[in-house]
């Protein structure tokens, strides 16, 4: 062993129970029948150790606490340190996978226990041998010390073990469930103790076989009710159609680990949300909807099954998940590998959903300190989800504070209104609204980059959002094509930026944004489209849109088609720095992206 805190502990504790064993173990311990009862007392105690009490927290008690116990009322020293030694030897010839120091610690503290309570009953009036019952203080008082020091010297092991405040632990060690299961075992050691006593007394041997046969009668009972209770208590905790955890037990869990992360490592939760479950539920029936909520459970528990991440139904077609020592970057990373893999998993009835397959959305945050409890995570948690649904769904978001603002820009009016013509993509072009949508947020966290002014970073922001407008005119086939366009597809596809110019010069209230619909596929190289145009010919926000789209496009995750990450992208992004792009507008913008404002 290391030397440090817990082995000088540990040290200690060993030569302090040799110690007392030096000026207290007899060397004779009488006759015949006092041998044949400690060997029959040793074989008690290795067979009632596989016979232990079940507590309702779970812990076990053993009872040879109380044949100890029983010994020293009737017998003094000699037999009860006898059979400690003896039975801690078999103990370590059984054992002989545990390690050794944890043997001789566990003898050593039986030892201070045992020599203690001697002395204890002694002082208190009590008398070796003879059986009072009328007065009962010397044994409660005795079994009071037995189980004080036992307490104690487990708890001082435990804190230098675990390192905690010693305000920390010394809380935990009262708390109100562990000082009920305290007083539990008491009760029970002792009652067992005087059983033990009184039959030992009348026949020594038969009233060994009498006590070992009702505890383990005891036991066999504990166990069967425990395990009623365990299966009634998961019952309660699980819920029935998808087989995982409820709300109930959600909450409950959210809260213990609130309330353990001031001096534990940091931990994320994620709703999640199916997207358009109830088109898929109105549209193939309630059965067929339980049956994909069924699915999704089991999916979920098969992705988590090695990790130790806890996962329930949080209401509906909603979800929860609770990622221990995780933060809010390595959960989000986690999620979007789980939709990818969701994405692509095949189910029945998925084509009349608008993605064409399953797909979820999420809301990530990671606990900070100071949060006033499961609620406000939740709530922070529920936004991020409601963003990610807005962000046109199939996609995991991470909390932000303010992030839901648009950057303090009067111009909400102007934006619902453009969102409400982008909803038709939702019936012809669901990637293309998602598409559409990212893009907006791009433009309003690089318009506060960028030496912009008011009007040019409001034109920026409502053009990214409605830049696309013109592929509601390219025919549904030519969109959703999943392999190369040929030439004359690729020519039709060009022409949404001419499409889109006359869709919005018809309201004539946005004419100020018909550059940006217009122009923003044309290269700082002069070789884009509509016109040609080059270098600063192109106007300053259609080359910030330029940049924007461009690296959305790269990063648009579709299924079925493989997309670049985000460094993959910046590489491109610097590539072609000075020919596709501005290579002023360049660095601003994949800084942005780099300091994860998005």
């Amino acid at each position: 062993m290391i030397l440090n805190r817990q082995n000088l502990y540990i040290t200690f504790i060993c030569l302090f129970s040799m110690v007392l064993l030096f000026l207290n173990l007899p060397l004779y311990v009488g006759e015949l029948s006092n041998w044949v009862l400690i060997y029959t007392l040793i074989g008690a105690i290795l067979l009632l150790n596989h016979f232990n009490i079940i507590l309702p927290s779970g812990n076990s008690l053993s009872m040879d606490s109380a044949i100890y116990l029983a010994c020293i009322f009737l017998f003094g020293l000699n037999v009860p340190l006898y059979v400690l030694m003896l039975s801690s030897l078999a103990f370590f010839l059984i054992r002989f996978k545990l390690e050794w120091w944890k043997h001789l610690f566990n003898f050593a503290n039986y030892s201070i226990m045992i020599i203690t309570t001697y002395y204890t009953f002694i002082i208190t009036g009590g008398t070796i041998g003879r059986i009072d019952i009328t007065n009962l203080w010397p044994y409660t008082i005795s079994l009071t010390v037995y189980f004080i020091l036992n307490v104690i010297i487990m708890w001082l092991y435990f804190f230098l073990v675990t390192k905690q405040p010693f305000g920390t632990v010394f809380q935990s060690l009262l708390s109100k469930d562990d000082l009920k299961e305290a007083f539990i075992s008491y009760l029970c050691t002792l009652v067992l103790s005087l059983v033990m006593t009184i039959v030992i007394h009348a026949q020594p041997i038969f009233g060994v076989f009498l006590f070992i046969s009702l505890s383990i009668t005891l036991s066999l009972a504990f166990q069967k009710v425990f395990s009623l209770y365990k299966n009634e208590e998961t019952r309660a905790q699980k819920d029935f159609l998808t087989g995982l955890y409820n709300h109930g037990y959600f909450k409950q869990t959210l809260d213990e680990f609130i309330k353990k992360s001031e001096y534990e490592d940091p931990f994320s939760i994620a709703l999640l949300d199916l997207d358009d479950f109830k088109k898929y539920n109105d549209f193939n029936g309630h059965v067929q909807g339980d049956e994909l909520l069924t699915f999704f459970g089991s999916f979920l528990s098969e992705k988590i099954k090695d990790l130790p991440y806890i996962v329930a139904r949080y209401g509906g077609e909603e979800f929860g998940i609770i990622m221990p020592e995780t933060s809010q970057e390595k959960a989000k990373m986690f999620m979007d590998k789980l939709r990818k893999e969701y994405n692509d998993t095949p189910f029945k009835g998925v084509d009349i959903l608008p993605l064409r397959c399953l797909s979820f959305s999420a809301g990530i945050t990671e606990y900070e300190k100071g949060t006033y409890g499961a609620s406000e995570l939740l709530a922070r948690a529920d936004k991020a989800l409601y963003f990610a649904k807005a962000e046109g769904k199939n996609n995991c978001q991470i909390y932000k504070e303010g992030r839901f603002n648009h950057k303090g820009l009067q111009i909400k009016e102007e934006i619902d209104g453009l969102e409400q013509q982008l909803q038709i993509f939702l019936s012809k072009d669901i990637y293309t609204y998602q598409h559409s949508k990212r893009v907006f947020r791009y433009a309003v966290d690089i318009s506060d980059q960028l030496s912009l002014s008011e009007d040019e970073k409001r034109r920026l922001i409502l053009g990214a959002l409605i830049h696309d407008i013109g592929k509601l005119e390219i025919p549904r086939d030519i969109i959703n094509k999943k392999g190369k366009l040929q030439v004359h597809e690729w020519e039709m596809m060009k022409k949404h930026v001419t499409y889109g110019k006359e869709i919005l010069a018809s309201t004539k209230k946005y004419d100020d944004l018909l550059p940006l619909v217009e122009l923003h596929h044309e290269r700082y190289d002069g070789k884009g489209y509509p016109y040609g145009l080059k270098g600063e010919n192109i106007p300053k926000l259609a080359r910030i849109l330029c940049i924007i789209d461009s690296f959305d496009a790269m990063t648009t995750e579709r299924p079925y088609q493989k997309t670049k990450t985000f460094a993959e992208a910046i590489e491109e992004l610097r590539k072609c720095s000075g020919q596709q792009f501005d290579p002023a507008l360049v660095e601003p913008f994949i800084k942005l992206v780099e300091q994860g404002d998005r």
